[in-house]
C-alpha cells in the first residue's frame, strides 16, 4: 500500500473529476492521500475533502507565497480547524526566497509562528523550502525546533543536508521530480537517506513523474517515485511502499 503524503486534490483542476481521482488512486495501491492547505480556503477545503473521503488527511497552514495577508485572526482560525479529526499536521509551510511573494521578513516571522502553532496544537509540521535551504534548515535544527516531528516536502537539496535533517529526525519526502533523467541530487537522496526517513508524495498536480511528465499530475502517479527509490536502492518495490506508509502513519499519527 502507498501513502501520497503531500498531493493538493482540492485544487480546482480536479473539480470535474475528483471521484475518479481518487478511484484511479485506490486501483494503483494508494491507501492514503494527505492534502495539505496552501490558505486558508485550500485549507478549509483539505478538511472538507478529509470528511468526504475515508483515505483523505488533510493538514492547515499558510504558505509562504501567502503569509504577506496573515495575521493573529488566521492563526486562530488555523487552530480551529487543527482541532478537526482528520488535520493531522500544519503545513505546508516555510520560506520561499525563489518567487519572493511575501516579503522575507513577513516569511521570516510567520514561519516561526506556524511552528509555534503546530507545537501547541501538538502536530507535525510540513516544510516547503524552495531556494532557502540555510535559513530553514538554521530555524528546524537550532532556533524553532518542531517538537512533534517534521518533514521536508519535495525536498530539492543535496544528500548531505538531508542526512544532517535526519540527525535531528527529521522526514524527507521525495517526488516526480526524483524520476526525471537528470535528477541526479534527487536520486542520490533516494540512494543514500535510510528508508525509514523517507516519504513520497506526488505534489499533485504539480511535478508529474515520467513517463506522464507535462501531463497533470495524480495520486495514482506515486507508484512512480517509489519504484525509483527502490531501484536507488536495490531492493523491492514493495518494501518501499510499505515502509514510506509506515514512515507517513507514524509522522502523522494515524493508526
Amino acid at each position: 500500500m502507498l501513502f501520497d503524503s503531500h498531493s493538493h486534490i482540492d485544487d480546482r483542476r480536479f473539480d470535474r473529476d475528483r471521484d475518479k481521482i481518487i478511484e484511479r488512486a485506490k486501483e494503483n495501491g494508494v491507501g492514503y492521500i494527505l492534502n495539505p492547505g496552501a490558505d486558508l480556503n485550500s485549507s478549509i477545503k483539505a478538511v472538507r475533502l478529509s470528511e468526504e473521503y475515508d483515505m483523505v488527511y488533510a493538514a492547515v497552514g499558510i504558505h509562504p507565497h501567502d503569509v504577506k495577508d496573515m495575521d493573529e485572526d488566521t492563526i486562530d482560525l488555523l487552530k480551529a480547524l487543527s482541532n478537526k479529526e482528520k488535520v493531522v499536521a500544519i503545513g505546508e509551510i516555510g520560506l520561499d526566497f525563489y518567487r519572493n511573494l511575501s516579503p522575507r521578513e513577513e516569511q521570516f516571522k510567520w514561519f516561526h509562528r506556524q511552528i509555534d502553532l503546530a507545537n501547541e496544537v501538538k502536530l507535525p509540521i510540513i516544510i516547503h523550502d524552495r531556494d532557502a535551504n540555510g535559513p530553514v534548515f538554521d530555524i528546524l535544527t537550532k532556533e524553532n525546533q518542531p517538537k512533534y516531528g517534521c518533514v521536508m516536502h519535495c525536498y530539492s537539496g543535496s544528500a548531505e543536508l538531508a542526512k544532517e535533517y535526519v540527525k535531528s529526525n527529521i522526514y524527507i519526502s521525495l517526488a516526480g521530480p526524483v524520476t526525471f533523467k537528470n535528477a541526479k541530487k534527487a536520486y542520490e537522496v533516494a540512494k543514500e537517506i535510510p528508508l525509514e526517513y523517507l516519504l513520497i508524495e506526488t505534489d499533485a498536480p504539480y511535478l508529474t513523474p515520467e513517463p506522464y511528465r507535462g501531463r497533470r499530475n495524480e495520486p495514482a502517479f506515486v507508484k512512480y517515485t517509489a519504484q525509483v527509490i527502490a531501484e536507488a536502492k536495490g531492493i523491492s518495490f514493495e518494501e518501499v511502499a510499505e515502509q514510506t506508509t509506515e514512515n507517513a502513519k507514524k509522522l502523522f499519527g494515524i493508526k
